[in-house]
């Protein structure tokens, strides 16, 4: 009796291990704090969990596994299996992308915004680039249109915008260039300090990230409809630790990125909808800037989007492809509506 009892006890010993073994844990690498921008990793990684009984989980750590900046580079050596990046913290690496990040794309709305990411997503040419990270792209994070924040009095007519230090990245940034401000690539986490320390005057974001990172309580004023472009921000997984899922966990979590990605649109259309409220309660001046103001800041960005075309060219992106499939896609887009 005493050998069948050490018998069953090995047994459902050598069984709750091999079940801790096949369970999958993930780590995630975001930054800042929990906010509208990451609500749908949160939603996938419930819905994954869900699906899997239990059996594949995900750890989000916001900064306790990487700087935003480095993500990438913790994904191309397996130190977590899955990040959120910004394309504009390191364009060299991600060069491809950066097509959604070119101003006055005409993107007019988050489901657009979603649309032309994950097109641009699936070219081979993204997918070759990233896979030289041992990254494989597995959802954008879709944001409104950019509009700054600034100190002092408002700007509204581009000669204002000469020698205004503005917070604003990658084809954003080249756009302010373009009408002489003066663009300073700090991080998300860092703009506020910028801004409060007058290292810059302004700081484009998009509404979330003016909450989230508090550049709106060092504003006076926003421009409600300047709306030059977007910062694009996928989120990745490596490529190594996707392969080794199981086909019913590979399953889970592919199937949950639509749901997930329409939770996210859920939650920041509310986010929207109480913008105004936002400004009001923080004593923010909303800002108009004129229709023929706007069309001048196009005309002097223009060939912002022709230099992209001919640079990436030149480093055997197929970049004009890549504008033509944003174009396409938001051509699609309005008639499918």
């Amino acid at each position: 009796m005493k050998n069948i009892a050490m018998k069953l006890t090995v047994a459902a010993i050598s069984t709750a291990f091999a079940t801790e073994a096949m369970a999958t844990e993930w780590n995630v690498s975001l930054w800042g704090k929990r906010r509208a921008f990451t609500e749908h990793v949160h939603k996938l990684a419930e819905l994954v969990e869900e699906k899997t009984n239990g059996e594949f989980t995900m750890n989000i750590s916001y900064g306790g596994l990487s700087k935003n900046t480095e993500n990438l580079d913790g994904i191309s050596i397996g130190a977590f299996e899955m990040a959120q990046f910004c394309a504009g913290y390191h364009a060299d690496k991600n060069r491809a992308i950066t097509v959604l990040e070119l101003p006055f794309l005409g993107v007019k709305n988050l489901d657009e915004e979603v649309a032309v990411s994950h097109a641009v997503y699936a070219h081979p040419a993204v997918a070759e680039e990233m896979a030289q990270w041992n990254a494989k792209m597995l959802m954008t994070s879709p944001m409104p249109q950019y509009n700054i924040v600034g100190t002092g009095e408002p700007r509204d007519e581009l000669s204002e915008f000469d020698g205004m230090r503005v917070r604003a990245t990658g084809g954003l940034g080249k756009a302010f260039s373009a009408v002489g401000a003066v663009p300073t690539s700090v991080t998300s986490s860092e703009a506020y300090q910028a801004m409060e320390s007058g290292v810059v005057d302004t700081v484009a974001f998009a509404q979330h990230a003016h909450l989230s990172f508090g550049t709106i309580n060092q504003a006076a004023w926003w421009t409600e409809n300047l709306n030059p472009g977007t910062v694009n921000c996928p989120v990745v997984v490596n490529i190594d630790a996707y392969e080794s899922l199981s086909d019913d966990e590979r399953e889970a979590l592919d199937s949950s990125v639509d749901e997930a990605i329409d939770y996210y649109l859920e939650n920041y259309g509310e986010l929207l909808d109480r913008w105004d409220q936002v400004l009001e309660e923080k004593g923010v001046t909303k800002v108009t800037v004129s229709d023929e103001e706007l069309e001048a800041f196009r005309e002097k960005t223009a060939s912002i989007s022709d230099a992209w075309v001919e640079e990436m060219t030149a480093q055997g992106i197929p970049g004009q492809e890549l504008l033509d499939l944003v174009n396409d896609t938001l051509e699609k887009q309005r008639m499918s509506n």
